[in-house]
């Protein structure tokens, strides 16, 4: 029984127009093979599925490039003419923006300003104008946040410096502590490097009991103290 010709249309179904195309571009690779091997022929194909996938088969004796190259050569024709002028003017249309942009970097510098007129220069001075107040503003904002950070850096350690002069303050009012002087058996140790420098005192623990037994010793501890 003779198979049914099949009408050549758009697969509507996704998968089933998928499952055709891997099947007949398989089929295609596979008669260009046997055309390579068979004939000795150079054959290129190239195929674009519907998700933009490429496929493509050349002939193992030769390369993509080699097979355009002989194509050129037998047409008479040059595929990448109109490309490389596009290249062309488009570096081109590249330089002459470097080069404006180099002349007006010179400009803002104080260089070649010769060729320019007087209405040229009065907006190359508006424009510096307005770029100085930029900078100017900018510098001011980071001035203020070095500033606003110094200050909370003071703060703290001004907070830390109070609380531990009313600690120190607490002990002294506490009878079992006293802050050694000038008159005792011990050296003073006060050590004051600057009126905002580390100062350090020695504290002495002077027990609410003393110890008769403790010998000929004595019963003060010195601790040394900084703030």
């Amino acid at each position: 029984m003779a198979r049914g010709k099949i009408q050549i249309k758009r697969i509507e179904n996704t998968t089933n127009r998928q499952v055709t195309y891997s099947k007949r571009r398989n089929g295609l690779f596979k008669k260009a093979n046997e055309l390579t091997v068979l004939c000795d022929a150079k054959v290129s194909i190239i195929m674009f599925s519907s998700t933009g996938k490429l496929h493509e088969y050349i002939s193992p004796s030769t390369s993509t490039k080699q097979f355009f190259d002989q194509y050129q050569m037998t047409v008479g024709t040059d595929l990448w003419n109109s490309h490389y002028e596009n290249m062309q003017e488009t570096l081109k249309k590249l330089k002459d923006v470097n080069r404006n942009l180099r002349k007006e970097i010179r400009q803002r510098m104080g260089d070649c300003l010769n060729d320019l007129s007087i209405e040229d220069l009065r907006l190359l001075e508006e424009e510096m104008d307005k770029a100085a107040k930029v900078i100017r503003e900018r510098k001011y904002k980071v001035i203020t946040n070095q500033i606003d950070t110094q200050r909370k850096k003071f703060n703290n350690e001004r907070e830390v410096h109070n609380r531990l002069l009313r600690d120190l303050d607490a002990r002294a009012e506490d009878p079992r502590y006293d802050l050694m002087d000038n008159g005792g058996d011990y050296e003073s140790a006060v050590i004051g490097f600057s009126n905002l420098g580390p100062r350090m005192f020695a504290l002495s623990l002077q027990p609410s009991h003393p110890n008769a037994h403790s010998g000929t010793g004595s019963d003060l501890t010195t601790y040394p103290l900084l703030f």
